[in-house]
């Protein structure tokens, strides 16, 4: 798979497959996200993944999945068997100027999964504090986002719309996302 095919074919997914993740996908994907491009090169970036099902649960509380559809409340047996955390080391950078850094870093890793088979979803809407918390992270660590890595257990694609940017799932659970059209965001 080319990089134009994966960032094409590339769907954020929110309901996933029970099936575990190795570590070794784990740690290529990981090593995708620490070759991002960061801000002067100050590489403030850590990471470290969970797929211990205790942890997990654990943390599935603290994780919102799909802000947009506040009906849809996916179980725990629906989410992703790993979770990246992404965190920045406020020693090396303040967090409030590492968000390029952070998503950048997401983005590699994305792709990446997606050449491996994997699926992704980009979590920004998590309880930063309760998981540093229940990780037992050390104070310089802040946690930008998680990525939970997994296998889809439903479908998502992408259509152009200029009237709407709100993502909806279709009877059958599967992600439909609408994308500003090309000639519109290119002036």
């Amino acid at each position: 798979m080319n990089v134009i095919d994966a960032i094409k074919s590339r769907r954020t997914v929110r309901k996933f497959k029970q099936k575990p993740v190795n570590e070794a996908d784990l740690r290529t994907i990981i090593d995708c996200g620490r070759l991002a491009p960061t801000g002067a090169n100050l590489q403030p970036l850590k990471f470290t993944y969970v797929t211990d099902e205790n942890i997990r649960k654990e943390m599935y509380p603290h994780l919102k999945y799909a802000g947009y559809t506040p009906d849809w409340d996916p179980s725990f047996d629906e989410c992703a068997t790993a979770f990246i955390i992404i965190m920045n080391d406020t020693n090396i950078k303040p967090t409030e100027k590492s968000e390029c850094d952070s998503g950048a870093a997401i983005m590699n890793m994305s792709l990446a999964a997606t050449e491996l088979g994997l699926d992704t979803c980009w979590l920004g809407s998590v309880d930063r504090l309760k998981i540093k918390e229940l990780l037992s992270l050390p104070n310089h660590l802040d946690i930008t986002y998680v990525l939970a890595v997994g296998y889809a257990d439903q479908s998502g694609e992408y259509f152009d719309s200029s009237d709407t940017i709100k993502y909806y799932f279709d009877e059958k659970d599967n992600v439909h996302v609408p994308k500003r059209p090309l000639d519109e965001v290119i002036l």
